[in-house]
């Protein structure tokens, strides 16, 4: 049985990169029957690409969603600044599939502002090249940092995240995250929006924010890297989750993709 939902929001997946979690990411996929599944930016990892990595288990992951689609669920793709190529197609609808930049629902009399979040990253909107050269950084950081906590869990000990003790520790990177979040909850207030749901900066989160002018609820997706963290909305209430603490190591798959049921088909039945 798929576990109905009315919401959910994923984002910062990077398929095509050494650090993704495409696996648990199917798993949680297929345990699931959303009405709406919103792709909240850096679904495909476009600037790090590479021919020679794309594994099968990424692809699952895109033939799941695709499969999810041509069963009636609204799929919004929210493009962010690691798939930042698909803007040029922006607007674009294939069958239950929308690929677009931003969103605004209206959620049960609530408004709710849907966005990646790139668009507050002085970085990358003025020195790319610096940007993408930190992302290949990260990746390789993630990858030692896998090798390094196998070897601690051999020894018994502690897994140990390098990226988290390099972020908490470094005073710049906690000034960006909290001045991305006051620039995004500013702005959903003065806009009068009851939600605003980011993604871009891997850091889960859900909290109410006031100033002068009112209030919103910010609310951040995470990412499927380090947090492996969603969101869900389901009547009427938003929960952030963990899959490490949803699913244990007993789960099993119960509908794995036929190998020799192929993307073509997929998109043909998407496009009926």
């Amino acid at each position: 049985m798929k576990r109905p939902v009315e919401i959910v929001v994923l984002s910062d997946i990077h398929l095509g990169t050494y650090g993704c979690h495409a696996t648990e990411v199917f798993q949680y996929l297929n345990s699931i029957k959303p009405e709406i599944l919103i792709l909240n930016g850096d679904i495909v990892d476009i600037w790090q690409f590479r021919k020679r990595f794309f594994p099968k288990e990424h692809l699952k992951v895109i033939k799941k969603i695709i499969t999810l689609a041509s069963k009636g669920t609204q799929v919004y793709y929210i493009t962010g600044n690691h798939d930042e190529m698909l803007r040029k197609f922006s607007d674009a609808v294939m069958g239950n599939i929308h690929l677009i930049d931003k969103l605004v629902l209206n959620l049960d009399g609530k408004k709710a502002w849907f966005f990646h979040g790139d668009v507050f990253d002085v970085s990358i909107q003025h020195t790319k090249w610096i940007a993408k050269l930190g992302g290949w950084g990260y990746d390789f950081l993630i990858l030692f940092n896998r090798l390094l906590n196998k070897w601690l869990v051999k020894m018994g000990r502690e897994k140990y995240s390098l990226s988290k003790k390099i972020k908490n520790s470094v005073k710049g990177a906690v000034k960006f995250i909290n001045d991305f979040e006051n620039t995004a909850t500013d702005l959903a207030i003065e806009n009068k929006f009851d939600y605003v749901i980011c993604g871009h900066i891997h850091q889960p989160a859900i909290r109410k924010v006031k100033n002068h002018k009112g209030s919103t609820l910010y609310l951040n997706s995470g990412d499927w890297i380090e947090n492996l963290t969603y969101l869900e909305y389901h009547d009427k209430e938003w929960s952030l989750k963990n899959y490490r603490a949803e699913f244990d190591k007993t789960y099993h798959i119960e509908e794995a993709l036929d190998p020799m049921y192929d993307l073509s088909s997929l998109l043909t039945n998407v496009l009926k």
